[in-house]
């Protein structure tokens, strides 16, 4: 649940877009800054969350970070000024940033290695499934008024009521798998939350050790190191197209036929990226050292075509609905695979259990704070380079040479970016296998000395 509503809450901003756009007089380039300041504030304190979990059981700070971000969520839907906007994404950054590595080693403490692929794909199916219906709800409630309130307003209300909800249920109900497999040791670590917190607040300076220790081992992996620089590159794309919804209504789809665009898109993506995991899972049983870095690679290759046909090869007209459904649908079947077949399920096997959570907050770190310079580029080529003027856009019918700018932009920061992030998955055929050995060795080595 709390992973719906974080996919949720991440696709309201860019459904509203146009609204928003309208409501205070903002550009593309603006549009960007809105979600270049979130990405950015969330890429920089990711980090948080692992020294966090240091202290605290993950369902705390998986809560910690929903209150954190529902409040801000709801602060965007009361904003009178674009500046207000801009400082409250910041703080729903900060709140995403606790929450998505937290949530990520949860998932792969929850599964074992051979299975661990479905299960991040089950995460992602649900998270997109949220995310269908976060981006829907926005898109359709966009085009009403309720009690006088515009209806992109009371959609962030309303959104951020539920997360808040969820993140009561994650704080009261949800159990830290890392104490359900100590009490199965018999070690009695942990008999219940409170002794959990206790024992993480007894010493502050063997915490700041700790975490400064786990920094310095997960930085040192090479495999994360690859996976972080494909990352930052393979991201771009995943950030440039929160301008779809914008796109298509300029094409002159309405808010209904622009909502269910997308939404054939993400449900592509949901489930593509839980068969991707389970493609991946069979893969790595045949080939344990290559198998999951194959099936990443196919999927960044694929954005390439599909890229280059969405934006390019398909007539931007309403009379093109049919065409770019089924294109967009096929896309995400096929480019969604990476971070369920390899990411994160390799990054789960590379470190030592105890610095899971670090590595994936070190991970999003160094992507998201990297990729959210792709939202405001997509802006300022749209409009610096290929003629986007926002005064021309009709509040109703769009504007067919904006639209044509726009995908210009679009089609800069995704197709070249998805062949790098192909190209730099390239050494893990070689350094994976290595990485994992010495993984297992000190995870044996931790269990021998406990």
């Amino acid at each position: 649940m709390a992973a719906i509503m974080e996919r949720a809450d991440e696709n309201l901003l860019p459904a509203v877009y146009k609204e928003v756009s309208e409501a205070f007089s903002a550009g593309p380039s603006d549009l960007g800054y809105l979600t270049f300041i979130r990405n950015f504030v969330q890429g920089l304190a990711s980090p948080v969350a692992g020294i966090l979990v240091l202290n605290y059981d993950r369902p705390t700070i998986l809560a910690m970070g929903t209150l954190c971000w529902a409040l801000s969520t709801a602060a965007v839907g009361a904003s009178q000024h674009f500046m207000q906007v801009a400082l409250w994404r910041a703080v729903n950054g900060f709140g995403l940033a606790i929450v998505i590595p937290a949530l990520q080693s949860f998932i792969a403490d929850s599964y074992m290695d051979g299975v661990r692929g479905a299960g991040f794909g089950f995460m992602s199916l649900v998270g997109n499934i949220g995310g269908i219906g976060g981006g829907v709800l926005a898109t359709v409630m966009a085009g009403y008024q309720f009690w006088g309130i515009q209806g992109w307003r009371c959609a962030f209300i309303l959104m951020a009521s539920l997360s808040s909800l969820i993140g009561f249920l994650v704080f009261l109900f949800v159990v830290d798998p890392r104490r359900r497999i100590s009490l199965s040791y018999g070690t009695g670590e942990y008999s219940d939350r409170e002794d959990f917190i206790d024992k993480g607040n007894t010493n502050s300076a063997s915490i700041r050790l700790e975490s400064w220790i786990a920094m310095k081992a997960v930085m040192k992996v090479q495999t994360f190191q690859i996976i972080v620089l494909q990352g930052i590159v393979g991201s771009l794309p995943w950030t440039a197209m929160v301008f779809f919804t914008l796109w298509f209504e300029l094409i002159g789809f309405n808010h209904n036929s622009a909502a269910t665009l997308l939404s054939l898109f993400a449900a592509g993506c949901a489930i593509g990226s839980f068969l991707g995991g389970i493609v991946a899972d069979g893969m790595s049983k045949i080939y344990p050292e290559y198998g999951r870095v194959m099936c990443a690679q196919f999927s960044a290759f694929m954005g390439i075509p599909f890229s280059w046909f969405l934006l390019t090869v398909i007539p931007q007209s309403v009379s093109s609905y049919f065409t770019f459904g089924a294109t967009l649908f096929l896309m995400g079947l096929t480019i969604s695979w990476c971070a369920t077949a390899a990411n994160g399920p390799m990054f789960a096997e590379v470190v030592p259990a105890k610095h899971r959570t670090m590595i994936y907050a070190f991970d999003r770190a160094f992507e998201v704070s990297f990729s959210s310079f792709a939202a405001p580029l997509v802006g300022i080529l749209a409009e610096k380079m290929f003629g986007y003027d926002s005064k021309a856009v009709d509040s109703v019918s769009g504007s067919t040479s904006e639209a044509l700018a726009l995908s210009r932009g679009l089609l800069s920061m995704m197709a070249i970016p998805f062949g790098l992030c192909a190209l730099f998955y390239t050494p893990l055929y070689w350094v994976f296998s290595r990485d994992r050995d010495n993984a297992r060795i000190a995870n044996i080595k931790e269990v021998e000395t406990t």
